[in-house]
């Protein structure tokens, strides 16, 4: 999303350095192109882990490209937040286009070179297109709250932060004060309900401290 803002800190790339040998191996086997997820609540630290995974990455020679899921939600970011606060309902997966974002997974995995895909400009509150050349890469990182759900995922990496542990950092990222208003706070309740479960879905476990598990 153009307008964001990305922070990565010596945290991120501690967790993305122990977590490292595992992935490595998970793209050993995969023999070709690899799919990584990072989720978790927002303010988590998704695209910071993700960009911190990506520099540890191509530290060793292995390229990545990062889909951030703020490109695919159905609206851009204001008249998302509108839409919430007429219906509350709508909070959840189904404001994000993860089909697409699926979609264009799945064409990395089948050597696509390249995908159109959204693109958000946050200050604009519009949506238009960018075409993402995959080139050389072999890793496609995908990072978002609700990516944990997307099919077409190697590796799945979800950080166990809740929305009370997350608020120091998502101050840092504001864009502007309504985002930390008492309506927000009982949007971050309801995803913590929908995202807390995904936790079972993940190869690798940032926990609240940044340690690194991995599940049996």
């Amino acid at each position: 999303m153009r307008g964001d803002t990305i922070l990565v800190e010596e945290h991120h790339r501690r967790a993305a350095a122990e977590l490292l040998p595992t992935l490595l191996d998970k793209i050993a086997e995969s023999g070709g192109r690899h799919t990584v997820s990072v989720a978790g609540e927002s303010g988590s630290g998704k695209s910071e882990t993700a960009t911190a995974v990506a520099e540890c990455l191509e530290a060793k020679g292995i390229k990545c490209v990062i889909l951030q899921q703020d490109d695919y939600f159905v609206h851009p970011p204001k008249t998302n937040d509108k839409t919430r606060r007429q219906d509350i309902s709508w909070v959840g997966p189904q404001e994000v286009k993860l089909a697409l974002m699926d979609e264009h997974l799945a064409a990395f995995l089948a050597s696509a070179g390249s995908v159109e895909k959204p693109l958000v400009i946050y200050e604009e509150d519009r949506v238009t297109s960018e075409q993402m050349e995959f080139g050389d890469a072999r890793v496609a990182i995908s990072e978002g709250t609700y990516t944990s759900l997307l099919e077409n995922t190697g590796t799945r990496i979800f950080i166990a932060r809740n929305h009370l542990e997350t608020r120091d950092h998502r101050e840092k990222r504001k864009r502007d004060k309504s985002e930390l208003d008492p309506f927000v706070d009982e949007v971050l309740k309801i995803e913590h309900g929908i995202i807390s479960e995904h936790r079972a879905r993940a190869d690798i476990v940032i926990e609240s401290d940044y340690s690194v598990s991995i599940p049996d």
